[in-house]
């Protein structure tokens, strides 16, 4: 729900706010002296509703409710969605702001000029960037024994995908909408290279990312592509490039892992789901693949090594 009014007017309306936050069952009083938050970004509103109280939220970002890219879309419905702006943070008076490096810096220094906390993350681009994070906002949240039980859990995660992909020399080079190849210091190569996969985009030259040609993604010959959709329905001329006739030929449902965006576009207790998904998806394309061969998983695994 957001309120519009004049610039002159948004620092004098803190009954109207509370009201807001009280109709929409948000408390404004902290939680047994646990510090109150406010995100405004998308990838902190995931880590913060991964380790906050409910009542230590007082506000998310602007895209914290979009399932395509927000791990816990749905559980952000209960708090009030923020502009992203500093005015309505400043509204709230919470005791911390957590945003992204790509924050505005304009909103940044307003904040910090009116004596805000401001906690800035950075973009995570490997597991250990991740894990960083995740203990740092269970600093923030006061509950860094949850943040060690998610990272716990990321290891536990992680040495399952490896056990799997041990002697799996795949390939796999990610691609999304209009030809977005995730670079190699992208944390989805991250993932790939953590767990003994390699991403074919090192030979593309590409850093963080960029785009590349249909014909420059053929001529690669990954083993796979990793896409975040499986749906055979082009709903922009974005998502046509995926489904275009010739990739479909080289790389067909049976040579596609499936890894929703939600998973890997933020660092948090998502890796965990990404990779018991990578682990999955793999054995669906071995299957698939000796169906078509007619051979078993081990034996597949051996001709394409050899």
């Amino acid at each position: 729900m957001m309120v519009f009014m004049p610039q002159r007017q948004r620092f004098r309306a803190p009954a109207l706010c509370a009201a807001i936050l009280m109709m929409l069952g948000v408390s404004s009083a902290p939680a047994a002296g646990l510090p109150r938050l406010a995100s405004i970004n998308a990838c902190t509103d995931q880590l913060l509703l991964a380790l906050a109280d409910p009542d230590q939220i007082l506000g998310l970002g602007p895209y914290s409710r979009d399932a395509t890219r927000a791990w816990r879309a749905a559980a952000a419905h209960r708090f009030p969605q923020l502009s992203g702006e500093a005015e309505d943070v400043l509204m709230l008076k919470p005791d911390v702001v957590v945003a992204g490096s790509f924050t505005k810096l304009a909103t940044r220094q307003l904040l910090q000029e009116q004596g805000q906390r401001l906690e800035t993350f950075d973009v995570a681009h490997s597991l250990s960037d991740v894990k960083t994070q995740v203990a740092r906002m269970g600093e923030l949240t006061g509950h860094p024994d949850r943040a060690a039980a998610y990272n716990a859990r990321i290891d536990a995660a992680l040495a399952r995908a490896r056990r799997f992909v041990a002697r799996r020399h795949y390939r796999v080079l990610a691609v999304s909408r209009r030809g977005w190849v995730a670079g190699r210091r992208s944390l989805v190569s991250s993932l790939l290279a953590e767990i003994g996969l390699s991403s074919a985009a090192g030979d593309l030259g590409l850093g963080y990312g960029g785009f590349a040609s249909l014909e420059a993604i053929i001529s690669l010959k990954p083993d796979f592509l990793l896409v975040s959709s499986g749906s055979e329905f082009a709903e922009d001329e974005g998502r046509a490039f995926l489904l275009h006739p010739a990739l479909e030929h080289f790389y067909p449902p049976s040579k596609r892992i499936v890894v929703s965006e939600r998973m890997t576009v933020c660092g948090g207790p998502m890796v965990i789901e990404a990779l018991d998904r990578l682990v999955a998806e793999l054995k669906r394309v071995e299957r698939d693949l000796c169906r078509a061969h007619t051979c078993r998983p081990a034996t597949l695994r051996d001709r394409q090594q050899r």
